[in-house]
């Protein structure tokens, strides 16, 4: 801790010390609002074109609670803005309304990240801005620790309010998303938007016919994907378990049952290597549709994204990462051997092993340990195709090796009907036509085994309970 820290958290302390001393809760245990932040300034708007304010250009009075984020004395008033979950409204305190005591512990005892409720009329600054002319002022909670503020200023030019951050290490603001998102509210933003996507991902498959349903999160037996599990201990079973890397199999199973649409939107664990595209606990979507091939999947998931972006984003464009993203249909479709063969300069699966380890190899690509043709082709692919696929692109008819719950090309039998969808260089959904061939099933689990044997140990495992039903 540096010297100047360690003074702040000491000052702050004392402060805690001395509202005691005064008799004042710095916790409090509970503060009734009558507004937030954005409704009051909408209040005051109203009434402003109603004509509804009094004489002196005041509105109704509000009651608002939230984190102090700016404060300016200057002498026997001061002014500062307070942020709730919905934005910032500025306050103005004068020691004459509220008494010399209360003004004298605001000036003295509060700090910024305070939590303050204020109550008072709305009115309007010389300068335009909606503010809050206090008449009271409540400590809520103290603040002992300061956050890493950064400074605000307005381009005169855009109008545009431009932040300079005190608190800008990526890895830091990730582990502590919590003081990020305080000292960076606008990133409140996407988790609103999250919300409404997932909302309009419900409403979309509820409307398709489709039961959300829950499947296990703690498997005695973990697949559906190429990944490492978290591996943990049932003490009263005296078992090994698994955290599910996917919910494919349960779902399966379901479909086996008599549910003939299911979906999950689920938590998944992969105990492998992180990036920022990467998480080991990551939330996914599977649907599963009997009576369907991969090509009503893609039309399917078409549709979807379609439905998302008009919903929850009010717009089929997106920006993202400085790219425009159109999900106005229909989507690209190409042929995965096709694309990775125009990048390779010759057929893919005409070259052997070796030699596709051989351009691996030169490419500097890694993870490449027991790596057999399927994984291979994949990760050439990932490395000179998947990152010009900006625009949402279907990349169809996938090796057999590298989807071994998909049923075989009906037209050419050493590829799989499979799809992966890329946006933006990343793969965002992955579908096949079913394996319901029992017996080709086995066979597939165990050429999966016979990968593990070799060194992989991202692949499958022989599920025998799954290999014996017909799906």
């Amino acid at each position: 801790m540096n010297e100047d820290l360690n003074q702040i958290l000491k000052a702050r302390r004392q402060k805690l010390g001395l509202l005691a001393e005064r008799g004042i809760q710095p916790f409090a245990y509970r503060y009734e609002r009558s507004h937030h932040a954005e409704a009051a300034r909408a209040l005051f708007e109203e009434q402003e074109d109603e004509g509804s304010l009094d004489e002196d250009g005041h509105g109704s009075p509000v009651r608002i609670a939230g984190r102090l984020k700016s404060f300016r004395g200057h002498g026997k008033t001061a002014f500062g803005h307070l942020e709730d979950g919905w934005g910032t409204i500025q306050v103005y305190f004068r020691r004459d309304v509220l008494g010399d005591e209360a003004f004298a512990v605001l000036m003295e005892l509060v700090d910024l990240g305070d939590w303050l409720g204020v109550e008072g009329a709305l009115f309007r600054t010389r300068t335009g801005e909606i503010t809050v002319r206090a008449t009271r002022w409540d400590l809520l909670t103290k603040s002992l620790r300061p956050l890493p503020l950064g400074k605000t200023e307005l381009d005169s030019e855009t109008g545009e309010t431009i932040i300079h951050s005190g608190f800008s290490d990526v890895e830091a603001r990730y582990r502590q998303r919590y003081a990020d998102l305080a000292v960076h509210p606008h990133l409140r933003a996407v988790f609103r938007t999250r919300a409404r996507i997932i909302g309009a991902i419900r409403d979309f498959l509820d409307g398709e016919g489709f039961l959300e349903v829950e499947t296990p999160a703690l498997q005695p037996l973990y697949g559906g994907a190429s990944a490492r599990p978290f591996v943990t201990l049932h003490n009263a079973l005296d078992r090994t378990m698994y955290l599910r890397i996917a919910d494919e199999l349960y779902l399966k199973r379901l479909v086996v049952g008599g549910f003939e649409r299911v979906y999950e939107i689920a938590k998944d664990f992969r105990n492998e290597g992180i990036d920022r595209f990467h998480n080991p606990e990551f939330t996914m979507l599977e649907f599963y549709q009997a009576f369907a091939d991969y090509r009503d999947m893609m039309d399917q998931v078409e549709r979807l994204l379609v439905y998302v972006s008009d919903q929850a984003l009010g717009s089929r464009n997106a920006a993202f990462q400085g790219e425009e993203i159109s999900f106005e249909p229909p989507f690209r479709r190409i042929r995965l051997l096709d694309a990775l063969g125009e990048a390779l300069g010759e057929d893919p699966l005409v070259l052997s092993e070796e030699e596709l380890r051989d351009r691996a190899y030169r490419l500097r690509l890694s993870d490449l340990e027991g790596a057999g043709k399927g994984k291979l082709l994949d990760k050439l692919f990932e490395a000179l195709v998947q990152g010009e696929l900006v625009q949402p692109t279907f990349v169809t008819d996938y090796p057999r090796e590298l989807s071994p719950l998909a049923k075989p090309h009906r037209d050419h039998p050493p590829l799989t009907e499979r799809f992966e969808l890329f946006v933006a260089g990343q793969e965002v959904a992955n579908a096949f036509s079913e394996l319901n061939d029992p017996v080709d099933q086995r066979r597939r689990f165990e050429e999966q085994a016979a990968l593990r044997a070799r060194g992989d140990d991202e692949a499958q495992q022989v599920d025998e309970d799954l290999s014996l039903i017909h799906i």
